[in-house]
């Protein structure tokens, strides 16, 4: 990639279409990572302005002003003000809400009080229109002292223009000279007694020193000298902070009668409140809700049921040609059975996993997802939580560790900390493997109506178990962690608007290229470190089956193929792998599961969709005929004759994959949000605990 020659902070108030701006400004030129220190998510992506200017645009966290509370919002303020180490922005780009003006403009005066180069990006003039709101834009820009461009990034317009003018503002190197409000007037002998140890700060700079100095990057003998001036000066920041913004609304308020035109109090209702009506009503609100959920895994199946079908085949007629192709030699064994085998058990999966993502974004885009915060608030209080809660519980369904980390926008420290212990209770994307596999060799394929799958339905129940299981444990919870601290729930309800179809596809090619990289690459592991474990074991029990085997060939030359078959087994059990599997086979026998799945219990403790790349080698090194991985599971038996997949077994094991943790990298993220190893301890014991209880419960009653 290009040198990067100019850093751009991305700001904005929550739902003003900043997230939009910044996939359309930056397409797939995109990375995800954290904010140095924080577990805040971190979003930087590349753009090329005029005269092949190339730029990094910082999306930072949403916020309404200059005085953060939330963690997210305390990382967008400190780079703001220059108190980042790591992360300096040339310029910054405020996203705002031609809809709303009014709320926006108090962040956008504050940013502009702090000197440093602004360009703003009006959003959501369709709706603006809509509502009968008009805006001067030339009046607003010369008010205002920035440049001012109208986008929709939606329908990619406006877009080549606002990259002219960041690259017009970039090559300007005047100082910036333009105020919104004389804000040394709040507080004249603390601010000068500031700008006397940093001359380059700014008035507005200097009363933010004066707040929040102690969250800066000061030595401490400026932190000293900032606490004199304040107790030398009788420094008041709740009455500076509440003084600051009555003079900036009153200014806005000028503004807004100047250069906007609004409807008045009598406007018609917008189309969104007539929806509001029906989707958030006290009754249909919910079956809407279950309407919805139910509509989203059926279509996890019935999308993605001839896609998956076809990549499993392609592995199938793969495998069985290079068995034939190939000698008979380890590398060979080790390129089919562990190689091939691991990559069937990544790729099968994709499509699942891309229409989970797929939706879901769909769902956020449209604006519903807030509407399920908001309906399920009464809920979750019941349970010790709050509406808030929702977000990271839901984000659960696509992958535990960025769910756990969203829970910091929880002010509430109880809530907070009930969200991280019960969110991997949700069925994540991961698990959808081991589901869509079980599902798959015990559940017909069976239509009702025609168009109800039950397959969808059972995947549906796992689902809402591990919604259930994480409402009854955090009740319980409750009245066990003693914090008390009273909780607010303020949601701001986004408009519906259609999905933007770009940033569904992104996020499907996104999320499927992390599911194959990220996961891949430690099922590919996984499986070829199983190849080695499962092919190879202590020399003289190996030796012993090989010399048994080869003496019961000579004595029933007919019977060779079966007698390879049973001595294929046999070397399975007796390799490392199988001594593994059958050492820990008596604790989970009472559950249905074999040793077999033992082994694959112990290797999906890495990341939970091992369990399928495990099973697809363990199977493979068994048998090599041109078979399935379901076919070969659906065939297994015990040495009595009985089948290992049963209906009880079957359930048994997806009851515990809902419950147990399962996963390194949700402990690990739950040991660094909680900044203790004793809830991430507590975390894996009564998951276990609660998945083996349950289990066993539905094995014995099914069985």
């Amino acid at each position: 990639m290009a040198k990067t020659d100019l850093h751009i902070a991305l700001v904005g108030n929550p739902n003003s279409g900043k997230t939009s701006l910044f996939n359309a400004l930056t397409g797939l030129n995109q990375k995800v990572g954290n904010f140095p220190g924080v577990t805040v998510d971190k979003k930087t992506g590349h753009i090329v302005l005029p005269d092949s200017l190339h730029a990094e645009l910082i999306d930072l966290p949403g916020t309404y002003s200059l005085y953060p509370r939330r963690a997210d919002e305390w990382v967008a303020y400190k780079v703001l003000m220059g108190a980042d180490t790591d992360i300096k922005a040339d310029l910054v780009l405020l996203v705002a809400d031609a809809s709303n003006l009014k709320r926006n403009l108090l962040f956008c005066s504050q940013i502009i009080d702090l000197k440093i180069p602004v360009v703003m990006a009006l959003t959501m003039n369709d709706l603006a229109a809509k509502k009968d709101i008009k805006i001067d834009i030339a009046g607003l820009e010369a008010e205002l002292g920035i440049p001012v461009v109208s986008v929709n990034p939606r329908k990619n317009k406006g877009l080549t223009d606002l990259k002219k003018v960041l690259w017009q503002v970039a090559k300007t190197k005047e100082n910036i000279t333009n105020e919104f409000m004389d804000t040394h007037t709040l507080a004249p002998a603390s601010i000068e007694g500031v700008q006397a140890l940093f001359p380059a700060l700014s008035n507005y700079a200097s009363v933010h020193y004066l707040i929040n100095h102690e969250n800066f990057p000061l030595t401490d003998t400026e932190q000293k000298a900032i606490e004199q001036i304040e107790i030398k000066n009788d420094f008041n920041p709740t009455k500076t902070q509440a003084e600051e913004i009555m003079q900036r609304y009153t200014r806005i308020r000028q503004i807004m009668k100047q250069h906007v035109v609004e409807p008045g109090p009598l406007e018609r209702k917008m189309f969104s409140d007539y929806l509001d009506n029906i989707l958030l009503h006290r009754t249909w609100g919910y079956l809407i809700l279950v309407s919805v959920l139910f509509l989203l895994f059926q279509s996890i199946f019935w999308l993605a049921r001839f896609p998956m079908d076809g990549i499993e085949w392609c592995f199938k007629e793969a495998s069985f040609w290079l068995n034939h192709q190939l000698p008979q030699a380890w590398w060979s064994d080790l390129f089919i059975n562990g190689f091939i085998a691991g990559l069937s058990g990544i790729l099968m999966f994709v499509p699942q996993i891309m229409i989970l993502f797929g939706l879901i974004t769909m769902l956020e885009d449209s604006g519903y997802m807030a509407r399920i915060s908001f309906l399920t608030d009464r809920l979750m209080r019941k349970v010790g939580l709050n509406g808030k809660s929702v977000m990271p519980m839901i984000s659960g369904f696509a992958c535990a560790v960025p769910a756990i980390m969203s829970a910091r926008n929880i002010e509430n420290k109880k809530e907070r900390l009930l969200t991280i212990l019960v969110t991997p209770l949700m069925s994540c994307s991961a698990r959808l493997p081991v589901y869509t596999i079980l599902i798959s060799l015990v559940i017909d394929d069976k239509y009702y109506f025609g168009f109800l799958s039950l397959q969808g339905l059972v995947m549906m129940g796992l689902y809402l178990l591990g919604t259930v299981m994480a409402l009854i444990v955090s009740y319980v919870m409750k009245w066990f962690i003693r914090i008390k601290e009273k909780s607010f729930f303020i949601l701001e309800l986004p408009i519906y608007r259609a999905p933007r179809w770009k940033n569904v596809g992104i996020t499907m090619v996104e999320k499927a290229r992390i599911f194959v990289t990220d996961a891949g690459k430690v099922i590919m592991i996984i499986s070829l470190l199983l190849w080695f474990l499962s092919s190879y074991g202590p020399g003289s029990r190996m030796q012993r089956v090989e010399e048994k085997y080869a003496a019961l060939v000579q004595q029933m030359p007919s019977k060779k193929d079966s007698l390879q078959k049973h001595q294929s087994t046999e070397k399975l059990e007796n390799s490392f792998a199988g001594i593994l599997g059958r050492g820990i086979e008596p604790v989970i026998e009472p559950l249905g599961f074999d040793w077999k799945i033992g082994i694959a219990l112990i290797t999906s403790f890495a990341a939970r969709e091992v369990f399928v790349g495990t099973m697809a080698t363990l199977y493979s090194v068994e048998e090599t005929d041109n078979t399935s991985l379901r076919q070969k599971m659906q065939a297994d038996t015990y040495s009595d004759g009985r089948k290992v997949y049963t209906l009880p077994a079957a359930f048994s094991l997806m009851i515990f994959y809902v419950l147990a943790m399962q996963c390194m990298s949700t402990l690990a993220v739950v040991k660094r949000e909680t900044k203790s190893w004793k809830w991430p301890v507590f975390q894996f014991v009564y998951m276990t605990g609660l998945a083996y209880l349950m289990s066993f419960l539905v094995y014995q009653l099914l069985k």
